[in-house]
């Protein structure tokens, strides 16, 4: 982990660092991930079993084997602790409620010549869902992407998650159960993005691919986009803290470790102008590593990818911050709001003492599927409109047309287009 100040000579080396943090080097899967995709688009369901059978370490026979069926949906649900499925209710009741208010409407405004402009809001046919099942599964991914899309009004969900060994996560299939979903397939990786932007003969061609995955998913998505639309290019998850003298060092330790423990290429940032916050916030994060079951995924994110950065003043740091533009941003002050109106670029922002990221990945409502390394800057989080798009609508009048038309004609002159400005014309007449 570095720890440095901003007066250090080193400084604006290591800050250059921390801003390219996020940039994946797709060049060297990149050959491999279109071949993956080349190998669907030809063969289809051939190529999907081939592929299971050689990165999932299991054998399906035929395209149904890949298909859950909703009675083990329903089984797995129906299993579950009460604890914790009254916990997936509340998940799932607080997203849907912050989702519904992110729902755009359709609008008509008529003017006083009769022409109507206004734009008219549809979602998409088909919603392709990756949800990643590697070194962990993520139930609460599975909530975060379905509900905007039922949200939206998306009639077709189809969900690819891997199931290495043929294992399905029964909490996934669980929240598959609790969202209404009956298409889930068990496939993974680039081999799911290019089975949903191409289609198979099980697995169906969708409109919009969304959901995080490692560098092969994210190189996939990149590469079919275009065919598809897609919701970001995310890399490796990040946290963020602005923080005083007035944060709990214990708190924000485990808070920067809650992103530490996703993957060894996390990165976790805390930037302070208390060098004394800063010294007793990475004593508590070496006794908190020390208790994590994920130590070691953790302990290397963060002694290959944390920062402590000591700056002169709060207002330095949040200058900073901006530059880096966290997926995840704690502002842990006690007037928490004063600073909001300067911070610019963040995917999520968390702010008292008393809100840590966590929550946000689970329970809070917004959505935690967040752009990273840098890209809140021009990215927004996952939402409704992800799942629709809008179509202009125009219907002129007689009279419209005859006030403005004869602008039109002219500018068509300019640009040389003889049947647009005849278009206009003829109805001048």
């Amino acid at each position: 982990m570095v720890k440095i100040t901003t007066t250090d000579s080193r400084f604006e080396e290591v800050f250059a660092e921390l801003l390219n943090r996020g940039k994946m080097d797709m060049e060297h899967v990149s050959s491999i991930v279109k071949t993956i995709i080349d190998e669907i688009r030809t063969d289809k369901d051939g190529a999907l079993l081939a592929h299971i059978a050689k990165f999932d370490r299991w054998n399906p026979t035929s395209g149904c084997e890949l298909k859950i069926t909703t009675d083990d949906m329903k089984k797995a649900y129906d299993e579950l602790d009460k604890t914790l499925k009254d916990a997936l209710h509340l998940a799932y009741d607080r997203i849907r409620a912050y989702h519904e208010k992110q729902l755009p409407r359709s609008w008509f405004d008529t003017e006083a010549n009769g022409t109507i402009l206004g734009q008219k809001v549809t979602p998409v046919d088909r919603a392709g869902l990756y949800i990643p099942g590697g070194k962990a599964a993520y139930p609460s991914s599975l909530l975060m992407n379905v509900i905007p899309a039922q949200v939206a009004g998306v009639e077709h969900i189809v969900v690819c998650t891997p199931t290495p060994d043929n294992e399905p996560n029964a909490l996934l299939l669980a929240a598959c159960h609790l969202c209404g979903v009956t298409e889930v397939f068990k496939v993974g990786g680039a081999s799911a993005i290019a089975a949903m932007a191409y289609g198979t003969q099980t697995i169906p061609k969708v409109d919009v691919i969304t959901g995080p995955g490692n560098i092969f998913v994210a190189t996939a998505k990149k590469m079919v986009f275009g065919e598809v639309n897609i919701d970001m290019i995310a890399g490796p998850s990040e946290i963020g803290v602005l923080a005083d003298d007035s944060a709990n060092a214990n708190h924000i330790a485990i808070d920067l470790l809650s992103q530490a423990e996703h993957d060894e290429m996390a990165s976790s940032i805390l930037i302070t102008p208390s060098k004394k916050f800063a010294d007793a916030c990475a004593i508590e994060i070496e006794a908190w590593l020390k208790k994590l079951p994920r130590e070691e995924i953790a302990r290397k994110s963060i002694e290959e990818r944390a920062a402590i950065i000591i700056t002169e003043s709060m207002e330095e740091a949040v200058k900073l911050m901006n530059d880096i533009a966290p997926e995840h941003l704690e502002v842990a002050t006690n007037n928490p709001f004063e600073l909001l109106a300067s911070i610019k670029h963040a995917g999520a922002i968390f702010l008292g003492h008393y809100t840590p990221e966590a929550i946000g990945d689970y329970v809070a409502g917004p959505n935690h599927t967040l752009p990273t390394g840098g890209t809140a800057k021009f990215y927004s989080p996952l939402g409704v409109e992800n799942f629709m798009k809008k179509s202009s609508i125009i219907a002129f009048s007689q009279a419209g047309i005859r006030e403005i038309g004869e602008a039109c004609a002219l500018i068509a002159h300019t640009e040389g287009l003889g049947a647009h400005e005849a278009s206009v014309r003829c109805r001048l007449v």
